[in-house]
């Protein structure tokens, strides 16, 4: 069977596993589940080829427990009904869910009452955020675990370790080869391996250098990547260029961003600079950036930076507004400080003295909504950048001189 590089060197034990520490590291909470022989349902959530299978494939080796491993989305109702049945055979199962982020109903359907009973001990697996792409009912069955970027040095150490295998037998190898894979991989092991591996028989004497890796892939390298504060740099860059409405050092911070080939984190991003710095200024920048975003999911790179640079430009341009974003944060860090009491009982009982505001002229009539201990706290303070937000201003000081 021609299995590839990142196969046979899968880790067979936590011991093998690359970075991680704050969870499989001495004394840390998995290393601390296998030690004591006690495993709970989890979800392993992070980016691709950092480790996630890995982790728990090494888990269940590890405990030496009887487990399965199943893809939400190949694998079909009936093969998740094999399982449970397993599970009953052997009194409990670990069941390993790739890509768990795509379970549909009917599987969660029949794993939710074995989850609960401990008949199957789950261990998903997702590239996606599970506080917003898995259903609230199996995440609160589960403890989640964010796995984080594999550093250069963890990539490195990887690739050293795959030089010394029977399954590179005669390589050579430069160290400036090596840290070059490991410099362009961002953080994904498999590929570093997988491109070692292409590598390795680009010659019949199994020689590499920079230039035979470059002539492999040719992806650009910078400075700075996510484990580095320059990466992060040029993403404060983006949103502080775009928040002093600098449309060239904007394009300057997206071009460095797009070289890192890394769409997914430049949406965030936009999308935070869109309601925190543009805001009530301009609310149809919203609808506009997911335009985008959707438009640059179906082109993918490189055509990408195109509908990418219009956003940002119309974004550096726009009227700006902080004060929704300020309006929230401060209604928080009052609940935060202060104890700020029960809702008032006309909302908790609509029955005992509540008024209809429909049947009112405007339908606004003055009542008390807040808590008491807090009813007279402001939180939202218009700003007058735009004329959308001074109409708002208009309708809310409005509504504040009827309703006193």
């Amino acid at each position: 069977m021609n299995e590839p590089l990142a196969i046979k060197l899968k880790p067979k034990t936590l011991k093998d596993i690359l970075g991680q520490e704050s969870l499989i590291g001495r004394d840390k909470i998995i290393f601390n589940m296998v030690k004591n022989k006690k495993i709970f349902s989890m979800i392993l959530y992070g980016e691709p080829g950092i480790g996630k299978t890995s982790i728990a494939t090494a888990i269940v080796n590890d405990l030496g427990m009887n487990y399965r491993f199943l893809n939400a989305v190949i694998h079909k109702k009936q093969d998740f009904d094999i399982v449970i049945e397993e599970a009953k055979m052997y009194d409990g199962i670990i069941l390993i869910v790739d890509e768990i982020h795509r379970l549909n109903k009917d599987k969660q359907d029949i794993l939710l009452p074995c989850l609960e009973s401990g008949l199957i001990t789950l261990i998903g697996l997702t590239t996606s955020n599970p506080y917003h792409a898995i259903n609230p009912a199996i995440r609160s069955r589960c403890q989640i675990f964010k796995l984080e970027p594999l550093s250069e040095e963890n990539i490195l150490i990887g690739l050293k370790r795959a030089i010394k295998t029977e399954y590179l037998k005669d390589i050579n190898i430069s160290n400036d080869a090596l840290k070059y894979i490991a410099k362009i991989s961002k953080y994904d092991l498999r590929f570093a391996y997988n491109l070692l591996e292409v590598a390795y028989y680009y010659n019949k004497d199994h020689s590499i250098n920079v230039e035979i890796i470059k002539s492999i892939n040719n992806t650009t390298v910078i400075t700075g990547d996510k484990n580095e504060e320059s990466y992060y740099n040029s993403l404060s860059g983006l949103q502080k260029s775009i928040r002093g409405s600098d449309v060239n050092a904007a394009l300057h911070y997206l071009a460095q961003l797009l070289i890192m080939e890394d769409l997914s984190i430049i949406f965030r991003r936009l999308c935070v600079i869109c309601y925190e710095d543009i805001g009530l200024a301009n609310p149809s920048i919203g609808p506009k950036l997911n335009a985008v975003i959707n438009a640059c999911e179906r082109v993918g790179l490189p055509e990408a930076r195109i509908p990418l640079s219009n956003i940002v430009i119309e974004m550096c341009l726009s009227p700006k507004s902080n004060s929704a974003y300020l309006a929230i944060d401060k209604a928080m860090n009052e609940i935060k400080e202060h104890a700020v009491g029960d809702v008032p009982s006309i909302i908790k009982s609509p029955n005992i003295g509540y008024l209809y505001p429909h049947n009112y002229p405007n339908s606004l009539v003055k009542q008390n909504y807040m808590p008491d201990k807090i009813k007279d706290s402001i939180y939202y303070y218009p700003k007058e950048t735009s004329k959308y937000e001074k109409s708002l201003k208009e309708v809310y000081e409005k509504i504040n001189k009827i309703i006193k």
